[in-house]
This record gives structure tokens, sequence and C-alpha cells, in this order.
């Protein structure tokens, strides 16, 4: 028999949220989105059931009379999706590590090497999350995280996994196009590969300029790319120069992908980290012998 009708699911955890906090600003902080999301989300739901659950104000919010009675009745039964769903997760969480990381990470770095973990841990399963857009660490549903920070994020169990030298790369291809690049202020005269995003910590072209000390020069061309891992493509297309961390770069290098113009490089006090949530309960073997395979491998990536 098929469900109906039902209303939008993602309006009432939303709903569910702003009325047990009654302030749309701190369901959005909850829910890790934006006051204008749970706004819309509610509107949804008032257009969907057609009646305002919420008494607005210029100061505050308050229930209806209908929003109390549908709010007890929303409650309930997403409490009991949430104990039916924790079952589930009990039961396959033995055998399961969630990992979350940075699109960078994940593509460049994380996933190349996934097969050789599975090889020796079959048993084990890995759920990996890429996502850029943190703004709380600690409020992070997994049992890692890897990401690049500047500052190590409090609340958190930090180890550092590998400091990084930052320096320029190209394709091969573009630097023949390109001989007359033989020092930092040569690159002004190529087309740069400029990361945009505004919510990163990573080094962009004018702080490297910066922290080694030389003029920041104007580019003759430059394209614009809110992904790093999309910035590097372009850059193995020979379409410019971008700024490439070296453990993030290690097999293009290795392979003659991707070359250094100029030796010239960065080293910061920032890191790739591991992160792990403090104040849970004991990690599982499970996420124990993935956290010792990783450290393993950096150990012998180091060595080697």
């Amino acid at each position: 028999m098929k469900l109906q009708p039902l209303p939008p699911l993602n309006s009432l955890v939303a709903f569910e949220a702003a009325a047990r906090h009654l302030s749309f600003t701190l369901a959005a902080r909850e829910l890790n989105v934006t006051q204008g999301a749970i706004s819309r989300q509610i509107r949804v739901l008032e257009d969907y059931l057609g009646t305002p659950l919420f008494a607005r104000t210029t100061r505050e919010i308050n229930l209806t009379v209908t929003g109390k009675k549908y709010c007890e009745s929303v409650r309930e039964n997403l409490q009991q999706l949430a104990h039916a769903t924790a079952g589930v997760r009990h039961w396959r969480g033995a055998q399961q590590v969630t990992v979350v990381t940075s699109t960078a990470m994940a593509s460049l770095w994380l996933l190349p090497l996934v097969s050789e973990f599975q090889r020796q841990n079959e048993e084990i399963d890995l759920r990996i999350i890429a996502t850029d857009q943190i703004s709380d660490f600690s409020r992070l549903d997994c049992d890692l995280a890897l990401y690049y920070c500047s500052t190590p994020p409090k609340n958190m169990l930090v180890t550092p996994l590998f400091s990084e030298e930052i320096f320029p790369v190209c394709s091969p291809a573009y630097l023949a196009q390109h001989p007359e690049i033989s020092d930092p202020q040569h690159l002004g005269e190529c087309t740069w590969l400029w990361l945009e995003d505004p919510q990163s910590d990573w080094i962009g072209w004018k702080d490297w300029f910066d922290h080694l000390g030389y003029p920041v020069p104007t580019p003759r061309r430059r394209i614009n790319i809110n992904s790093y891992s999309m910035l590097i493509q372009s850059a193995l297309a020979g379409q410019g120069i971008a700024l490439a961390w070296s453990n993030l770069m290690g097999d293009h290098l290795h392979n003659g992908n991707l070359v250094k113009p100029i030796d010239v490089y960065l080293r910061t006090d920032a890191q790739f980290c591991m992160l792990e949530p403090m104040g849970r309960a004991a990690n599982r073997q499970s996420v124990n012998r993935f956290r010792q395979w990783l450290m393993s491998h950096l150990g012998q990536t180091i060595a080697a």
C-alpha cells in the first residue's frame, strides 16, 4: 500500500528542530545549514499543509495550536525512525569506518590508497564522505576526518599526518610553451589557475609570494576554479600553472604528468591532520585498524 500523503521529509527535520528551539537560527546551527534554508523548509511544509505552524513576530516565533499538535506527532515518529536507524547502524557499525575528508584529499590522496586497505581488511567497509563546507569540525558525524588545518581545531584529537611544501606545477607541454620561466617573477607571464574558495584556509598565489618575500606579479590571465581537484585537472590539461601540495601531487610528479617550472617552494606550519571527535565511546576495532594502517602507510612513505 502506498504511503500517502507524505510531507517533504527534509522539512519535517527542519520543523522539529525549529519547534524544539523556537528559533530558526538555533535550528540552522544544529543542522549545519543557513537560517534562510530553515525558513524555506518551514514555508514549504506550511504550504503543503495549508496552515501556519508558527506565529511570527519581529523578535520571536511561537508554535500555533496546530503547530504544537503536529510537532508532537512529528517528534514521536522521527524518534522511532532514529531508534530503528541506530539499530541498523549498530549492527553495521562494527565493520564500517566512516571517513570525512576534503574533495582534494579524497580524490588526490585517499582514494588511490583504498584498494591497498581493502586487500588487507576485506571484512571492513569504508564509507568516505568528501565535503569542503565545514564550519565546525567537532560536529562531524564520522569516525575519522582528514583535513588540511592552518590551525588545529579545538575539541578534537589531532594527529598530524604531514606538513607540506607548496610550489608551482604545470604540464610538460605548458612548460615547453613558456621556456622563459626561470624565477618567481616570470610566473606573472603565465596563466594562473586560481582556487576560488572563500571557505578554504589553503595558501593562495598572493599568500605564496608574500610568505616567500617576493613581490606579487600580476598574471597575464587567470582561471578561477572552486574545486582543487578540478584545478589540478586543468593543470594536467595544460591550461596554466597551479600551486601544488607535495604529498597530494606525489604520483603526478613521479609519473611526469606535472613538473616544477622553478625550484622554489614554501613550507608553512599548517599540516594535513587526522581528526577524531573527543568525548565519544572508545573506538571500535575496525576504526583502530584503519588508523594503524594509515599511519603505517605514512611511515613507509616518509622512509621511502
